[in-house]
């Protein structure tokens, strides 16, 4: 089950488990859709996989599945990674 992490990887915006805003990699890895198209270009800092739209889990669900509460966040932001950099062939 997805953890729904709380907020962008990069930012440290805030990610309900309803904002249609989030944006994850097949490792759960989390970025605000900002951060995702205009400085990750699409592409996880983190493992170099696609970074998509979240599911959103229906809200009755949450009661008995909620989201996660721990942040991550990455002091040094959405800083291009070389695996960014890598698959967009820079």
């Amino acid at each position: 089950m997805l953890e729904l992490r709380p907020n962008c990887e990069c930012c440290d915006r805030d990610l309900p488990p309803e904002s249609g805003e989030a944006r994850i990699c097949s490792f759960e890895c989390t970025s605000c859709v900002s951060c995702a198209q205009t400085v990750l270009m699409g592409i996880c800092p983190n493992c170099g996989g696609e970074l998509v739209a979240r599911p959103r889990r229906p809200a009755g669900k949450l009661a008995s599945n909620p989201a996660s509460t721990e942040r991550i966040f990455k002091p040094g932001g959405c800083a291009k990674s070389a695996l960014v950099e890598q698959a967009s062939g820079a």
